[in-house]
Protein backbone atom coordinates (compact mmCIF):
# COMPACT_ATOMS: atom_id res chain seq x y z
CA UNK A 1 0.00 0.00 0.00
CA UNK A 2 1.35 3.42 -0.97
CA UNK A 3 1.90 6.08 1.67
CA UNK A 4 0.30 9.51 1.35
CA UNK A 5 3.52 11.08 0.14
CA UNK A 6 4.08 8.32 -2.42
CA UNK A 7 0.57 8.85 -3.79
CA UNK A 8 1.12 12.60 -3.96
CA UNK A 9 4.52 12.26 -5.64
CA UNK A 10 3.09 9.89 -8.28
CA UNK A 11 0.50 12.46 -9.37
CA UNK A 12 1.17 14.82 -12.27
CA UNK A 13 -0.26 18.19 -11.23
CA UNK A 14 -2.03 20.51 -13.63
CA UNK A 15 -0.36 23.81 -14.45
CA UNK A 16 -1.18 26.77 -12.26
CA UNK A 17 -2.53 28.49 -15.37
CA UNK A 18 -5.11 25.69 -15.66
CA UNK A 19 -6.02 25.80 -11.96
CA UNK A 20 -6.42 29.58 -11.97
CA UNK A 21 -8.56 29.30 -15.09
CA UNK A 22 -10.80 26.69 -13.42
CA UNK A 23 -11.30 29.12 -10.56
CA UNK A 24 -11.93 31.97 -13.00
CA UNK A 25 -9.13 34.11 -11.59
CA UNK A 26 -7.77 36.60 -14.17
CA UNK A 27 -4.01 36.53 -14.79
CA UNK A 28 -3.45 39.94 -13.18
CA UNK A 29 -4.74 38.66 -9.82
CA UNK A 30 -2.43 35.71 -9.29
CA UNK A 31 1.36 35.30 -9.11
CA UNK A 32 3.18 31.96 -9.52
CA UNK A 33 5.13 30.73 -6.52
CA UNK A 34 7.20 28.05 -8.18
CA UNK A 35 5.49 25.70 -10.64
CA UNK A 36 2.73 24.29 -8.46
CA UNK A 37 1.70 27.09 -6.10
CA UNK A 38 0.52 30.67 -6.45
CA UNK A 39 -0.38 33.74 -4.43
CA UNK A 40 -3.77 35.32 -5.21
CA UNK A 41 -4.34 39.04 -4.71
CA UNK A 42 -7.04 39.31 -2.02
CA UNK A 43 -8.50 42.36 -3.80
CA UNK A 44 -10.17 39.91 -6.21
CA UNK A 45 -12.78 39.30 -3.48
CA UNK A 46 -14.06 42.82 -4.07
CA UNK A 47 -13.39 42.99 -7.81
CA UNK A 48 -15.22 39.77 -8.70
CA UNK A 49 -18.89 40.45 -9.44
CA UNK A 50 -19.95 36.77 -9.24
CA UNK A 51 -22.55 35.99 -6.53
CA UNK A 52 -21.17 34.12 -3.55
CA UNK A 53 -21.29 30.34 -3.71
CA UNK A 54 -22.70 28.08 -1.00
CA UNK A 55 -20.51 27.75 2.10
CA UNK A 56 -20.16 24.21 3.44
CA UNK A 57 -18.48 23.62 6.81
CA UNK A 58 -16.80 20.28 7.48
CA UNK A 59 -16.31 19.44 11.15
CA UNK A 60 -15.97 16.22 13.15
CA UNK A 61 -16.41 14.28 16.34
CA UNK A 62 -13.69 14.50 18.99
CA UNK A 63 -10.36 13.16 17.74
CA UNK A 64 -9.09 9.80 18.92
CA UNK A 65 -5.99 7.72 18.12
CA UNK A 66 -8.17 5.95 15.53
CA UNK A 67 -8.48 9.14 13.46
CA UNK A 68 -11.44 10.88 11.84
CA UNK A 69 -10.11 12.05 8.45
CA UNK A 70 -11.71 15.50 8.45
CA UNK A 71 -9.32 17.12 5.95
CA UNK A 72 -9.36 14.00 3.78
CA UNK A 73 -13.16 14.10 3.71
CA UNK A 74 -13.14 17.83 2.97
CA UNK A 75 -10.91 17.32 -0.08
CA UNK A 76 -12.82 14.22 -1.20
CA UNK A 77 -16.13 16.09 -0.94
CA UNK A 78 -14.83 18.91 -3.14
CA UNK A 79 -13.61 16.42 -5.71
CA UNK A 80 -16.90 14.53 -5.45
CA UNK A 81 -18.83 17.70 -6.22
CA UNK A 82 -16.71 18.18 -9.34
CA UNK A 83 -17.53 14.59 -10.31
CA UNK A 84 -21.26 15.43 -10.34
CA UNK A 85 -20.77 18.59 -12.34
CA UNK A 86 -20.62 21.19 -9.57
CA UNK A 87 -18.00 23.93 -9.48
CA UNK A 88 -16.37 23.42 -6.09
CA UNK A 89 -13.37 25.08 -4.47
CA UNK A 90 -11.59 24.07 -1.24
CA UNK A 91 -10.49 26.42 1.55
CA UNK A 92 -8.13 24.84 4.11
CA UNK A 93 -5.67 25.82 6.83
CA UNK A 94 -1.91 25.61 6.41
CA UNK A 95 -0.21 22.93 8.52
CA UNK A 96 2.06 23.93 11.40
CA UNK A 97 5.59 22.53 11.54
CA UNK A 98 4.96 21.62 15.18
CA UNK A 99 2.49 18.78 14.47
CA UNK A 100 4.27 17.85 11.22
CA UNK A 101 7.45 17.04 13.14
CA UNK A 102 5.56 15.98 16.27
CA UNK A 103 2.69 13.53 16.49
CA UNK A 104 -0.51 14.75 14.82
CA UNK A 105 0.72 14.89 11.25
CA UNK A 106 0.07 17.36 8.45
CA UNK A 107 -3.06 18.98 7.11
CA UNK A 108 -3.06 18.15 3.42
CA UNK A 109 -5.52 15.25 3.50
CA UNK A 110 -4.59 11.67 2.79
CA UNK A 111 -4.70 8.81 0.31
CA UNK A 112 -6.36 9.88 -2.93
CA UNK A 113 -8.00 12.92 -1.34
CA UNK A 114 -5.08 15.31 -0.87
CA UNK A 115 -3.99 18.80 -1.77
CA UNK A 116 -0.63 19.05 -3.48
CA UNK A 117 2.29 19.68 -3.47
CA UNK A 118 1.94 18.05 -0.05
CA UNK A 119 5.67 18.30 0.80
CA UNK A 120 5.68 22.07 0.31
CA UNK A 121 2.32 22.56 2.02
CA UNK A 122 3.43 20.57 5.07
CA UNK A 123 6.83 22.24 5.31
CA UNK A 124 7.70 25.88 4.53
CA UNK A 125 4.99 26.38 1.85
CA UNK A 126 5.05 30.06 0.77
CA UNK A 127 6.62 31.37 3.98
CA UNK A 128 3.43 32.80 5.53
CA UNK A 129 4.15 31.35 8.96
CA UNK A 130 7.69 32.72 8.94
CA UNK A 131 6.35 36.19 8.16
CA UNK A 132 3.82 35.87 10.99
CA UNK A 133 6.56 34.82 13.40
CA UNK A 134 8.78 37.70 12.29
CA UNK A 135 6.00 40.25 12.82
CA UNK A 136 5.20 38.78 16.23
CA UNK A 137 8.83 38.83 17.35
CA UNK A 138 9.43 42.33 15.99
CA UNK A 139 6.80 43.61 18.43
CA UNK A 140 8.48 41.68 21.25
CA UNK A 141 11.86 43.16 20.35
CA UNK A 142 10.49 46.71 20.13
CA UNK A 143 8.70 46.31 23.44
CA UNK A 144 11.84 45.15 25.29
CA UNK A 145 13.91 47.81 23.53
CA UNK A 146 11.48 50.47 24.76
CA UNK A 147 11.97 49.26 28.32
CA UNK A 148 15.76 49.17 27.86
CA UNK A 149 15.84 52.70 26.44
CA UNK A 150 14.20 54.33 29.45
CA UNK A 151 10.63 52.94 29.56
CA UNK A 152 8.85 56.21 28.78
CA UNK A 153 5.48 54.41 28.84
CA UNK A 154 6.14 53.13 32.39
CA UNK A 155 5.59 49.49 31.37
CA UNK A 156 5.29 47.00 34.21
CA UNK A 157 7.93 44.36 33.39
CA UNK A 158 5.98 41.85 35.48
CA UNK A 159 2.80 42.33 33.42
CA UNK A 160 3.80 41.68 29.81
CA UNK A 161 1.41 39.18 28.16
CA UNK A 162 3.10 39.37 24.73
CA UNK A 163 5.12 36.24 23.98
CA UNK A 164 7.73 35.48 21.37
CA UNK A 165 6.83 32.63 19.04
CA UNK A 166 8.36 29.87 16.95
CA UNK A 167 6.53 27.39 14.70
CA UNK A 168 7.87 24.30 16.44
CA UNK A 169 6.87 22.12 19.39
CA UNK A 170 9.53 23.05 21.96
CA UNK A 171 8.62 22.59 25.62
CA UNK A 172 12.01 23.99 26.66
CA UNK A 173 10.74 27.46 25.68
CA UNK A 174 7.55 27.41 27.75
CA UNK A 175 9.19 29.35 30.59
CA UNK A 176 12.46 31.25 30.19
CA UNK A 177 14.41 34.09 31.78
CA UNK A 178 15.88 36.53 29.28
CA UNK A 179 17.70 39.84 29.25
CA UNK A 180 20.50 38.49 31.47
CA UNK A 181 24.19 39.25 31.01
CA UNK A 182 24.48 42.80 32.25
CA UNK A 183 22.92 46.24 31.89
CA UNK A 184 23.58 46.51 28.15
CA UNK A 185 22.03 43.12 27.36
CA UNK A 186 18.44 44.02 28.17
CA UNK A 187 16.21 44.05 31.24
CA UNK A 188 16.08 40.63 32.97
CA UNK A 189 12.56 39.26 33.24
CA UNK A 190 10.56 36.06 33.15
CA UNK A 191 9.31 35.34 29.64
CA UNK A 192 7.88 32.54 27.52
CA UNK A 193 7.38 31.41 23.94
CA UNK A 194 4.28 30.12 22.21
CA UNK A 195 3.89 28.21 18.96
CA UNK A 196 3.25 30.52 15.99
CA UNK A 197 -0.18 29.06 15.27
CA UNK A 198 -1.33 30.08 18.78
CA UNK A 199 -0.20 33.67 18.30
CA UNK A 200 -2.51 36.64 18.04
CA UNK A 201 -0.81 37.67 14.78
CA UNK A 202 -1.96 34.38 13.25
CA UNK A 203 -5.52 35.02 14.42
CA UNK A 204 -5.41 38.61 13.17
CA UNK A 205 -4.17 37.60 9.71
CA UNK A 206 -6.95 35.02 9.43
CA UNK A 207 -9.71 37.43 10.47
CA UNK A 208 -8.59 40.50 8.50
CA UNK A 209 -10.52 41.78 5.49
CA UNK A 210 -7.53 43.52 3.87
CA UNK A 211 -4.18 45.18 4.46
CA UNK A 212 -5.53 48.28 6.21
CA UNK A 213 -7.81 46.22 8.44
CA UNK A 214 -4.77 44.07 9.22
CA UNK A 215 -2.78 47.18 10.17
CA UNK A 216 -5.61 48.54 12.33
CA UNK A 217 -5.97 45.22 14.15
CA UNK A 218 -2.22 44.96 14.74
CA UNK A 219 -2.23 48.48 16.15
CA UNK A 220 -4.88 47.46 18.73
CA UNK A 221 -2.81 44.55 20.11
CA UNK A 222 -2.42 44.84 23.87
CA UNK A 223 1.18 43.73 24.39
CA UNK A 224 1.84 45.06 27.91
CA UNK A 225 0.38 47.03 30.81
CA UNK A 226 1.67 50.09 32.62
CA UNK A 227 2.38 50.06 36.34
CA UNK A 228 -1.04 51.59 36.95
CA UNK A 229 -2.81 48.92 34.89
CA UNK A 230 -3.40 50.71 31.59
CA UNK A 231 -2.98 48.69 28.37
CA UNK A 232 -0.02 49.35 26.10
CA UNK A 233 -0.68 48.69 22.41
CA UNK A 234 1.43 48.09 19.33
CA UNK A 235 0.39 51.56 18.21
CA UNK A 236 1.82 53.02 21.43
CA UNK A 237 5.16 51.45 20.45
CA UNK A 238 4.84 52.70 16.83
CA UNK A 239 5.21 49.08 15.65
CA UNK A 240 2.08 48.49 13.56
CA UNK A 241 3.44 49.85 10.27
CA UNK A 242 6.59 47.73 10.23
CA UNK A 243 4.73 44.63 11.42
CA UNK A 244 2.16 45.00 8.65
CA UNK A 245 4.93 45.51 6.09
CA UNK A 246 6.29 42.08 7.01
CA UNK A 247 2.86 40.60 6.24
CA UNK A 248 2.14 42.33 2.92
CA UNK A 249 2.53 39.09 0.93
CA UNK A 250 1.37 36.71 3.64
CA UNK A 251 -2.11 38.27 3.62
CA UNK A 252 -2.68 37.03 0.05
CA UNK A 253 -4.19 33.50 0.01
CA UNK A 254 -2.25 30.59 -1.49
CA UNK A 255 -3.70 28.70 -4.46
CA UNK A 256 -2.88 25.01 -4.99
CA UNK A 257 -4.89 22.00 -6.21
CA UNK A 258 -6.22 18.62 -5.17
CA UNK A 259 -4.97 15.40 -6.73
CA UNK A 260 -7.95 15.66 -9.11
CA UNK A 261 -7.26 19.27 -10.07
CA UNK A 262 -9.85 21.02 -7.92
CA UNK A 263 -8.66 24.54 -6.98
CA UNK A 264 -7.75 24.87 -3.30
CA UNK A 265 -6.97 27.93 -1.20
CA UNK A 266 -4.69 26.96 1.70
CA UNK A 267 -4.11 29.94 3.96
CA UNK A 268 -3.58 30.60 7.66
CA UNK A 269 -3.50 28.02 10.41
CA UNK A 270 -4.58 28.91 13.96
CA UNK A 271 -4.86 25.91 16.28
CA UNK A 272 -8.45 25.11 17.23
CA UNK A 273 -7.74 23.95 20.79
CA UNK A 274 -5.90 27.20 21.63
CA UNK A 275 -6.91 29.67 18.91
CA UNK A 276 -9.98 29.91 16.64
CA UNK A 277 -9.03 27.07 14.31
CA UNK A 278 -10.13 28.33 10.87
CA UNK A 279 -8.41 29.28 7.65
CA UNK A 280 -8.44 32.95 6.67
CA UNK A 281 -11.60 34.92 6.00
CA UNK A 282 -10.05 36.09 2.71
CA UNK A 283 -9.40 32.52 1.54
CA UNK A 284 -12.95 31.49 2.43
CA UNK A 285 -14.41 34.49 0.60
CA UNK A 286 -12.21 33.81 -2.43
CA UNK A 287 -13.47 30.21 -2.47
CA UNK A 288 -17.05 31.48 -2.35
CA UNK A 289 -16.36 33.94 -5.19
CA UNK A 290 -14.61 31.38 -7.40
CA UNK A 291 -16.80 28.35 -6.71
CA UNK A 292 -20.49 27.56 -6.56
CA UNK A 293 -19.65 25.46 -3.51
CA UNK A 294 -16.91 26.54 -1.09
CA UNK A 295 -15.84 23.60 1.08
CA UNK A 296 -14.00 24.58 4.23
CA UNK A 297 -13.15 22.91 7.52
CA UNK A 298 -12.73 23.83 11.18
CA UNK A 299 -10.20 22.23 13.49
CA UNK A 300 -10.71 19.30 15.88
CA UNK A 301 -14.21 18.43 17.15
CA UNK A 302 -17.28 20.55 16.50
CA UNK A 303 -17.28 21.89 20.07
CA UNK A 304 -13.96 23.62 19.33
CA UNK A 305 -13.41 24.31 15.63
CA UNK A 306 -17.04 24.55 14.52
CA UNK A 307 -18.05 26.60 17.58
CA UNK A 308 -15.30 29.14 16.88
CA UNK A 309 -15.91 29.10 13.13
CA UNK A 310 -19.58 29.89 13.72
CA UNK A 311 -19.41 32.13 16.80
CA UNK A 312 -16.24 34.05 15.91
CA UNK A 313 -15.41 33.85 12.20
CA UNK A 314 -18.94 33.89 10.81
CA UNK A 315 -19.97 36.61 13.26
CA UNK A 316 -17.03 38.87 12.31
CA UNK A 317 -17.08 38.21 8.57
CA UNK A 318 -20.84 38.08 8.06
CA UNK A 319 -20.79 34.51 6.74
CA UNK A 320 -23.73 32.08 6.76
CA UNK A 321 -23.02 28.40 6.10
CA UNK A 322 -25.48 26.51 3.93
CA UNK A 323 -24.88 23.18 5.65
CA UNK A 324 -22.54 21.28 7.98
CA UNK A 325 -20.79 17.94 7.45
CA UNK A 326 -19.93 16.07 10.66
CA UNK A 327 -17.19 13.52 10.00
CA UNK A 328 -16.89 10.33 12.03
CA UNK A 329 -15.33 6.91 11.77
CA UNK A 330 -16.77 3.71 13.16
CA UNK A 331 -13.38 3.05 14.74
CA UNK A 332 -13.28 6.39 16.56
CA UNK A 333 -16.84 5.96 17.82
CA UNK A 334 -15.95 2.54 19.22
CA UNK A 335 -12.96 4.13 20.94
CA UNK A 336 -15.31 6.66 22.55
CA UNK A 337 -17.34 3.66 23.68
CA UNK A 338 -14.41 2.15 25.53
CA UNK A 339 -13.01 -0.22 22.92
CA UNK A 340 -9.18 -0.53 23.15
CA UNK A 341 -7.22 0.62 20.13
CA UNK A 342 -5.90 -2.87 19.41
CA UNK A 343 -9.45 -4.18 18.91
CA UNK A 344 -10.95 -1.36 16.85
CA UNK A 345 -10.90 -3.40 13.63
CA UNK A 346 -13.20 -6.03 15.15
CA UNK A 347 -16.98 -5.66 15.06
CA UNK A 348 -18.17 -4.36 18.43
CA UNK A 349 -21.80 -3.27 18.47
CA UNK A 350 -21.83 -2.56 22.19
CA UNK A 351 -18.81 -0.27 22.08
CA UNK A 352 -20.29 1.52 19.06
CA UNK A 353 -23.59 1.98 20.89
CA UNK A 354 -21.72 3.41 23.87
CA UNK A 355 -19.70 5.77 21.65
CA UNK A 356 -22.55 7.05 19.48
CA UNK A 357 -23.65 9.76 21.98
CA UNK A 358 -20.47 11.68 21.13
CA UNK A 359 -21.54 11.93 17.49
CA UNK A 360 -25.15 12.65 18.39
CA UNK A 361 -24.22 15.55 20.67
CA UNK A 362 -22.18 17.20 17.90
CA UNK A 363 -25.06 16.65 15.46
CA UNK A 364 -27.62 18.01 17.93
CA UNK A 365 -25.50 21.13 18.51
CA UNK A 366 -25.40 21.89 14.80
CA UNK A 367 -29.14 21.29 14.47
CA UNK A 368 -30.50 22.83 17.65
CA UNK A 369 -27.93 25.44 18.74
CA UNK A 370 -26.82 26.80 15.37
CA UNK A 371 -29.91 25.69 13.39
CA UNK A 372 -28.02 24.42 10.35
CA UNK A 373 -28.75 21.43 8.07
CA UNK A 374 -26.44 18.48 8.83
CA UNK A 375 -25.14 15.36 7.14
CA UNK A 376 -22.97 12.77 8.87
CA UNK A 377 -20.07 11.52 6.76
CA UNK A 378 -18.64 8.15 7.75
CA UNK A 379 -15.02 8.09 6.68
CA UNK A 380 -15.06 4.42 5.72
CA UNK A 381 -12.53 1.77 6.72
CA UNK A 382 -12.49 -1.74 5.27
CA UNK A 383 -13.07 -3.11 8.79
CA UNK A 384 -16.45 -1.34 9.10
CA UNK A 385 -19.28 -3.91 9.06
CA UNK A 386 -22.77 -3.54 7.62
CA UNK A 387 -24.26 -3.91 11.10
CA UNK A 388 -22.10 -1.09 12.48
CA UNK A 389 -22.93 1.24 9.61
CA UNK A 390 -26.64 0.43 9.98
CA UNK A 391 -26.50 1.35 13.67
CA UNK A 392 -25.07 4.79 12.86
CA UNK A 393 -27.67 5.32 10.14
CA UNK A 394 -30.50 4.40 12.51
CA UNK A 395 -29.25 6.75 15.23
CA UNK A 396 -28.98 9.64 12.77
CA UNK A 397 -32.33 8.89 11.15
CA UNK A 398 -34.01 9.57 14.51
CA UNK A 399 -32.68 13.16 14.18
CA UNK A 400 -33.84 13.34 10.54
CA UNK A 401 -30.18 13.40 9.52
CA UNK A 402 -28.81 11.33 6.65
CA UNK A 403 -25.55 9.40 6.69
CA UNK A 404 -23.26 9.30 3.65
CA UNK A 405 -20.37 6.89 3.29
CA UNK A 406 -17.17 8.65 2.26
CA UNK A 407 -14.64 6.27 0.75
CA UNK A 408 -12.43 9.12 -0.40
CA UNK A 409 -9.08 7.93 1.02
CA UNK A 410 -9.17 4.95 -1.34
CA UNK A 411 -11.25 6.32 -4.22
CA UNK A 412 -10.81 10.11 -4.20
CA UNK A 413 -13.70 12.07 -5.66
CA UNK A 414 -15.52 8.93 -6.78
CA UNK A 415 -15.77 7.88 -3.14
CA UNK A 416 -17.25 11.28 -2.25
CA UNK A 417 -20.16 11.31 -4.70
CA UNK A 418 -22.79 10.09 -2.20
CA UNK A 419 -21.73 12.79 0.26
CA UNK A 420 -21.62 15.42 -2.49
CA UNK A 421 -25.18 14.67 -3.58
CA UNK A 422 -26.48 15.02 -0.01
CA UNK A 423 -24.58 18.29 0.46
CA UNK A 424 -26.15 19.71 -2.71
CA UNK A 425 -29.59 18.73 -1.42
CA UNK A 426 -29.01 20.31 1.99
CA UNK A 427 -27.62 23.52 0.50
CA UNK A 428 -30.97 24.15 -1.16
CA UNK A 429 -32.79 24.05 2.16
CA UNK A 430 -33.40 27.31 4.04
CA UNK A 431 -31.82 27.62 7.47
CA UNK A 432 -32.13 29.96 10.43
CA UNK A 433 -28.45 30.15 11.41
CA UNK A 434 -27.87 31.60 14.87
CA UNK A 435 -25.03 31.88 17.37
CA UNK A 436 -24.62 30.04 20.67
CA UNK A 437 -24.37 33.29 22.65
CA UNK A 438 -25.03 37.03 22.37
CA UNK A 439 -21.78 38.97 22.00
CA UNK A 440 -23.33 41.90 23.88
CA UNK A 441 -23.54 39.83 27.05
CA UNK A 442 -20.73 39.94 29.60
CA UNK A 443 -17.76 37.58 29.56
CA UNK A 444 -19.11 35.30 32.29
CA UNK A 445 -22.54 34.97 30.65
CA UNK A 446 -20.97 34.09 27.29
CA UNK A 447 -18.77 31.47 28.92
CA UNK A 448 -21.78 30.01 30.73
CA UNK A 449 -23.74 29.85 27.46
CA UNK A 450 -20.92 28.01 25.68
CA UNK A 451 -20.54 25.62 28.63
CA UNK A 452 -24.23 24.78 28.76
CA UNK A 453 -25.27 25.07 25.10
CA UNK A 454 -22.24 23.56 23.36
CA UNK A 455 -20.36 21.47 25.94
CA UNK A 456 -23.51 20.48 27.89
CA UNK A 457 -21.72 21.02 31.20
CA UNK A 458 -23.55 21.79 34.41
CA UNK A 459 -21.60 24.81 35.58
CA UNK A 460 -18.71 27.20 35.07
CA UNK A 461 -16.08 28.17 37.63
CA UNK A 462 -13.46 30.91 37.38
CA UNK A 463 -10.33 30.68 39.51
CA UNK A 464 -9.43 33.67 41.67
CA UNK A 465 -6.87 34.97 39.12
CA UNK A 466 -9.49 34.58 36.35
CA UNK A 467 -12.07 36.46 38.45
CA UNK A 468 -9.61 39.32 38.83
CA UNK A 469 -8.86 39.30 35.09
CA UNK A 470 -12.61 39.28 34.37
CA UNK A 471 -13.05 42.46 36.40
CA UNK A 472 -10.05 44.12 34.76
CA UNK A 473 -11.09 43.24 31.19
CA UNK A 474 -14.63 44.41 31.87
CA UNK A 475 -13.37 47.71 33.28
CA UNK A 476 -11.23 48.20 30.16
CA UNK A 477 -14.27 47.69 27.89
CA UNK A 478 -13.33 44.29 26.43
CA UNK A 479 -16.37 42.47 27.81
CA UNK A 480 -18.42 42.72 24.60
CA UNK A 481 -15.92 40.76 22.51
CA UNK A 482 -16.61 37.15 21.41
CA UNK A 483 -15.01 34.34 23.40
CA UNK A 484 -12.26 31.98 22.22
CA UNK A 485 -12.03 29.02 24.62
CA UNK A 486 -8.70 27.19 24.84
CA UNK A 487 -9.71 23.65 25.81
CA UNK A 488 -8.72 20.03 25.33
CA UNK A 489 -9.71 18.69 21.92
CA UNK A 490 -10.48 15.21 23.29
CA UNK A 491 -13.62 15.89 25.30
CA UNK A 492 -16.67 18.13 25.61
CA UNK A 493 -15.36 18.89 29.09
CA UNK A 494 -12.00 20.37 30.13
CA UNK A 495 -10.84 16.88 31.18
CA UNK A 496 -9.35 14.91 28.24
CA UNK A 497 -10.17 11.59 29.93
CA UNK A 498 -13.96 12.18 29.79
CA UNK A 499 -14.77 10.65 26.40
CA UNK A 500 -18.15 10.15 24.76
CA UNK A 501 -20.83 12.61 25.88
CA UNK A 502 -20.09 13.34 29.55
CA UNK A 503 -22.65 15.00 31.80
CA UNK A 504 -22.63 16.68 35.21
CA UNK A 505 -19.20 18.26 34.79
CA UNK A 506 -17.88 21.71 35.63
CA UNK A 507 -15.64 23.75 33.31
CA UNK A 508 -12.94 25.70 35.14
CA UNK A 509 -11.44 28.81 33.55
CA UNK A 510 -7.99 29.47 35.01
CA UNK A 511 -7.00 32.51 32.95
CA UNK A 512 -8.58 35.22 30.80
CA UNK A 513 -6.58 37.33 28.38
CA UNK A 514 -7.61 39.74 25.66
CA UNK A 515 -6.62 39.46 22.00
CA UNK A 516 -7.77 42.98 21.18
CA UNK A 517 -6.41 42.93 17.64
CA UNK A 518 -8.05 39.63 16.78
CA UNK A 519 -11.18 40.88 18.52
CA UNK A 520 -11.85 38.21 21.13
CA UNK A 521 -11.20 37.25 24.74
CA UNK A 522 -9.27 34.02 25.26
CA UNK A 523 -10.36 31.75 28.13
CA UNK A 524 -7.83 29.09 29.11
CA UNK A 525 -9.17 25.93 30.72
CA UNK A 526 -7.63 22.74 32.08
CA UNK A 527 -3.90 22.34 31.52
CA UNK A 528 -3.96 23.58 27.91
CA UNK A 529 -0.65 25.19 26.87
CA UNK A 530 0.20 27.52 24.01
CA UNK A 531 3.56 25.79 23.45
CA UNK A 532 3.21 22.03 22.80
CA UNK A 533 6.04 19.55 23.26
CA UNK A 534 7.36 16.75 21.08
CA UNK A 535 6.36 13.12 21.79
CA UNK A 536 8.80 10.41 22.87
CA UNK A 537 9.33 9.41 19.23
CA UNK A 538 8.64 12.51 17.08
CA UNK A 539 7.60 12.15 13.45
CA UNK A 540 10.76 14.12 12.55
CA UNK A 541 12.81 10.96 13.15
CA UNK A 542 11.13 9.29 10.14
CA UNK A 543 11.54 12.16 7.67
CA UNK A 544 14.50 12.09 5.29
CA UNK A 545 15.68 13.42 1.92
CA UNK A 546 17.88 11.85 -0.77
CA UNK A 547 20.52 13.26 -3.12
CA UNK A 548 17.85 14.16 -5.69
CA UNK A 549 15.88 16.20 -3.14
CA UNK A 550 13.10 13.61 -2.82
CA UNK A 551 11.52 13.70 0.64
CA UNK A 552 10.43 10.48 2.33
CA UNK A 553 8.70 9.61 5.60
CA UNK A 554 6.34 12.60 5.47
CA UNK A 555 3.17 10.55 6.18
Amino acid sequence: MKTDIEIAQSCKPESMEAIAAKAGIPDEYWTPYGRSMAKVDYHYVEKCDKPDGKLVLVTAIHPTPAGEGKTTTTVGLADGLRRIGKKSVVALREPSLGPVFGIKGGAAGGGYAQVIPMENINLHFTGDFHAIGAANNLLAAMLDNHIQQGNALDIDVKNIPWKRCVDMNDRQLRYVIDGIGGRLQGVPREDSFQITVASEIMAILCLSSGIMDLKDRIGRIVCAYTRDGKPVTANDLHAAGAMTALLKDAINPNLVQTLEGTPAFVHGGPFANIAHGCNSVLATKLAMKTGDYAITEAGFGADLGAEKFLDIKCRMAGLTPSCVVVVATIRALKHHGGCPKASLSEENIEALRAGLPNLMRHVDNMLNVYHLPVVVAINRFTSDTDAEIAMVRDACRKRDVNVALADVWAKGGEGGIELAEEVVRLCEQPNSFSFSYDAEDGIRKKLEDITRNVYHGDSLVLTKPAEKQLAELTALGFDKLPICVAKTQYSFSDDPSLLGAPEGFTVTVRELRVSAGAGFVVALTGDIMTMPGLPKIPAAERIDIDADGKITGLF
